[in-house]
């Protein structure tokens, strides 16, 4: 491909395409830089030097809404023949060659020492702003991981072994995010100047990952605070619900019941003031037709949800259930995070009730108390997050709520 290099809506942050719009444009193809690799470059270094500004007091969302909203026509006609023509890849391979000797010798003579010299500084500073917005992407996966792990905890090996997939779900993210944390800070950050970006100090320390379980409870606190503004954003006074609960196990000799009470509470009004039941049977109906464990007739002879069904329609945002068949999933019944997310909300509940009725007050009923809690809170965190989004992708319509 040959042509001008369009500048991307006059938001360029990448030094090295600033840099390369210096060069005569007779220069670049013999460089094999062509315009969709800049775009590429340019695009993806504004984005991530965008996301971790700190002195931009928008939103993240916001912040990519009005990037976007600034290209002309031109630039995203350009964008979409460039990904659709398959360009978008060659650049991707022209980054994967970069620093081949053989290449590098070659551009040198090319355009001679000094400005390789300056070409190649700037594409490490451009790699050192990737970088920092990496390493701060894997390390706000940590709450969900932590999230994740907790919330399988409350739930037997029965009821895992109704779920799919499960050699997912014996996977540590926790692990992996630390791994892959390590990986950035001890192979990309020590290689780049970063001091040309935005990193703080804790973005250039290094987690200690000796014990695993030290690392996660860092971040529980991150959790609750997550499920807290989730809940607030349904119905405020539920968030008191969490706290009677850690009052009455604090300060209550008969801890474990109340406590116990005011999270069933929580979880039952919780479904029942996000989607009434008419609502729920109405979502069952038009996503899980033939699931017959999500509804159910009662002695009245009145046909209801059950827990699960009121716990799916939450976690889904009351939004369409379509999906894809892959090689790993036929595409039919819940996806897997959904459909974890409600199992635990459903299996904590059950739990609680064992709690609500304890004669024993004990330090270990106390404990097992605690960590079903947590269990809670981290599914609640991930499902209302998914339910947010779930609810409004793609322009799905979400159903009425009530009051």
């Amino acid at each position: 491909m040959s042509g001008e290099v369009v500048p991307a809506n006059g938001m360029c942050r990448s030094r090295f395409v600033a840099r390369v719009r210096r060069l005569a444009s007779s220069i670049l193809p013999a460089l094999r830089i062509y315009p969709a690799t800049l775009v590429v470059i340019d695009v993806t270094v504004t984005l991530c030097d965008l996301l971790v500004d700190p002195e931009d007091p928008r939103p993240r969302l916001k912040r990519l809404e009005h990037y976007f909203g600034e290209m002309s026509q031109q630039e995203v006609t350009s964008g979409v023949e460039a990904l659709a023509n398959g360009e978008v890849d060659n650049a991707i391979e022209w980054l994967k060659g970069v620093n081949r000797a053989e290449y590098k010798a070659y551009v040198r003579r090319l355009v001679g020492a000094a400005e390789y010299s300056r070409l190649e500084r700037a594409l490490k500073e451009d790699a050192a702003v990737v970088s920092l917005a990496i390493r701060r992407a894997v390390r706000g996966l940590m709450p969900f991981a932590v999230a994740w792990e907790d919330a399988l905890t409350v739930m037997t090996r029965e009821q895992l072994s109704a779920v799919t997939k499960m050699d997912l779900l014996g996977l540590s993210l926790v692990k992996v995010i630390a791994s892959l944390d390590s990986v950035v800070g001890e192979k990309l950050l020590p290689a780049l100047p970063m001091e040309v970006t935005r990193a703080t100090e804790d973005d250039l320390s290094t987690w200690q990952v000796e014990n695993l379980a030290d690392l996660a409870s860092q971040f529980r606190h991150l959790v609750s605070a997550a499920s807290a503004m989730r809940i607030d954003r349904i119905n405020s006074p539920l968030v008191r619900k969490i706290q009677g609960a850690r009052d009455a196990l604090t300060y209550s000799a008969d801890g474990v019941s109340q406590a116990a009470n005011s999270l069933i509470e929580l979880i039952d009004r919780l479904m029942r003031e996000a989607y009434d039941q008419a609502t729920v049977l109405r979502w069952i109906d038009a996503n899980f037709t033939d699931d017959r464990d999500l509804s159910f007739v009662d002695n009245n002879g009145q046909r209801r949800a059950t827990k699960r069904g009121e716990a799916l329609c939450l976690v889904y945002g009351g939004g369409a259930v379509a999906r894809e068949a892959t090689d790993l999933d036929d595409g039919t019944g819940p996806s897997l995070i959904h459909d974890i997310a409600a199992r635990v909300i459903v299996a904590a509940r059950t739990r609680l009730q064992k709690f609500k009725h304890a004669d024993i007050d004990s330090v270990s009923e106390r404990e097992k108390l605690v960590a079903t809690m947590v269990a809670l809170e981290g599914a609640l965190m991930i499902g209302l997050q998914i339910g947010a989004i779930s609810g409004t992708v793609g322009g799905l319509p979400q159903l009425p709520e009530t009051a």
